[in-house]
């Protein structure tokens, strides 16, 4: 029996949880220069960080990666609940975020709803690749513990 040829748009939601998952991986390694690898550089790039403003375009952006990275001696970060849809060139991905980080004085964690967005580039004549044009994190409500009586 012949095997049946892979769509498209299977490919194209691999290419994209790929690039999410190298995302996060920069993200957890505090690694500046993985997370320069992960986003395109243009100017009008954007990123909504928990409890921050909007920052607009690459040198704002990695600016705010590299603040971030200063700040936090170890970060765990895993994702749940990732949903992944690939229009053309254009993909994006909710997920939520479970992350702790520690730093100087104790740690956090936090319970994050995540969106990224994703484009379709080729590089330098390289073969085409995702790159993240946006990341926006908003923080969950945390459910409290039930009073015992």
């Amino acid at each position: 029996m012949p095997t049946r040829p892979v769509p498209q748009t299977e490919n194209a939601e691999e290419g994209v949880r790929e690039a999410n998952r190298r995302f996060y991986q920069a993200f957890a390694a505090l690694d500046i220069e993985q997370m320069d690898e992960v986003w395109l550089h243009e100017d009008w790039v954007a990123c909504v960080h928990p409890g921050w403003d909007l920052l607009l375009g690459w040198e704002e952006v990695r600016e705010s990666w590299a603040r971030i990275f200063a700040s936090t001696q170890r970060m765990k970060v895993e994702i749940s609940s990732v949903w992944v849809r690939v229009e053309g060139e254009v993909a994006w991905v909710a997920c939520t975020e479970h992350v702790t980080s520690t730093f100087e004085r104790g740690f956090d964690q936090a319970l994050v709803q995540a969106t990224n967005i994703f484009v379709r580039r080729t590089i330098a004549g390289h073969a085409s690749q995702w790159q993240m044009v946006a990341h926006h994190a908003s923080p969950l409500p945390v459910a409290e513990a039930p009073t015992l009586q």
